[in-house]
């Protein structure tokens, strides 16, 4: 029997899997996945990527657009798996996937999540139309719309606290004037520094990352997580489903939201049911609606429709890409989508879709590339991250094609 499971985890270990990017949900997902593979998306405390990897017990490769692929790259073998990267991966799929035999895929609600194939390279999903069909029947959570990710974020945050912290033991929180509830689900890493603070774990899970701080006054109601580095700013009101990513400042209210990493909103103001990407800021106040007045569904701007679509959810904030900055004051209408490397000011409510590399309020001016490339990089130096060629060349692509 130990020789059985010996041979089972090394054959386990010894399949190559790739993450493959399908077109339609990737244009779905602009212009989140602008800069990005699919996999890269945070979704609960950690990315879809790192969801495979501790499912599958090995490192994953990427199969995204040309453009992204030097930062991205694939790693290819003899015998490969390609899984579908918006599939947030749990055992019962794991071990549908580990059985594929070779020139067969796995079809869920029409969908293709993953097939096994001997051949190396992209090719398109219409290829496999003669792999023989394995149906899964099973729930499966699957990122195929951008309001997906904060509506499936409290569900994958409780998933993900669960993995997480096995067998871990949580660092006490010895500061006498926080208050706590339900200190069995908080988990706490090393180097956090905690001051009168409330924390409520009743409702969901809280994660505390590594040499995060909570300062004075905060209020968190879980789920919710924050990453390694994050500063959470005094005063501030956490209401539940929320991940704030790695090295971000977040004052002011939050409600159901996921902050990449990288990104500051510092300051008072409300954001809810909304996703942040990466090196974002928010002015002072700056403040977005998640609610229409009348109670109706939410119309969210769609890139490859080239238009606004049905969410068919009566809450949804603001979807904003990498590098995109709001003035002090800014006020985002229900939702409204933000590109990449937009300067968002000026009076009134901005158009609920700002393309990328915009530059101003109402009468949107082009960003300069030389300037918004300037300002990437004295961003990311401020995280101590080198604004490289690989990181220049995606932008340029993104300018040219947007």
């Amino acid at each position: 029997m130990r020789l059985f499971c010996f041979l089972y985890f090394f054959k386990f270990v010894a399949m190559n899997f790739i993450l493959f990017d399908d077109n339609e949900i990737r244009q779905n997902l602009f212009p989140i996945t602008l800069t990005r593979p699919v996999a890269e998306i945070r979704v609960g405390i950690v990315t879809i990527k790192e969801k495979w990897e501790y499912f599958l017990k090995t490192s994953v490769s990427f199969l995204t657009e040309n453009y992204l692929q030097q930062k991205f790259p694939t790693k290819f073998e003899t015998e490969n798996i390609y899984i579908n990267s918006a599939v947030c991966p749990d055992q019962a799929i794991v071990e549908k996937i580990i059985s594929l035999k070779e020139n067969e895929k796995i079809i869920f609600e029409g969908i293709v999540i993953a097939f096994k194939t001997s051949e190396n390279k992209q090719f398109p999903l219409s290829s496999l139309e003669k792999y023989k069909n394995i149906s899964f029947d099973q729930a499966l959570t699957v990122i195929t719309q951008l309001w997906d990710i904060f509506l499936k974020n409290g569900e994958q945050l409780r998933k993900d606290f669960i993995w997480l912290t096995k067998n871990k033991i949580s660092q006490p929180i010895n500061d006498q004037h926080t208050k706590i509830y339900f200190p069995e689900n908080i988990f706490i890493e090393e180097g956090v520094h905690i001051r009168a603070a409330i924390l409520n774990a009743e409702p969901g899970p809280i994660y505390i990352g590594k040499n995060a701080i909570i300062q004075e006054g905060s209020i968190i109601r879980g789920a919710f997580a924050m990453l390694e580095g994050v500063h959470l700013n005094m005063g501030s009101k956490m209401r539940g489903d929320i991940t704030i990513g790695p090295f971000c400042k977040v004052g002011g209210e939050v409600s159901n939201t996921v902050f990449f990493g990288y990104s500051n909103k510092s300051h008072e103001g409300f954001l809810g049911n909304s996703v942040v990407c990466e090196w974002c800021n928010f002015g002072a106040d700056t403040n977005s609606s998640n609610m229409k007045n009348d109670y109706g569904n939410v119309k969210l701007w769609n890139y490859p429709k080239n238009k606004m679509v049905d969410t068919g959810r009566q809450f949804c904030g603001l979807i904003m890409g990498d590098h995109s900055k709001a003035g002090i004051n800014t006020m985002f209408n229900t939702g409204t989508v933000v590109g990449v490397n937009c300067n968002v000011f000026g009076e009134g409510f901005p158009d609920n879709f700002v393309p990328s590399f915009s530059w101003g309020g109402k009468n949107y001016e082009k960003y300069r590339l030389e300037k918004a490339l300037q300002v990437a990089k004295i961003t990311m130096a401020r995280r101590d991250k080198v604004f490289d060629d690989i990181e220049k060349n995606i932008l340029e692509y993104i300018f040219q094609h947007s």
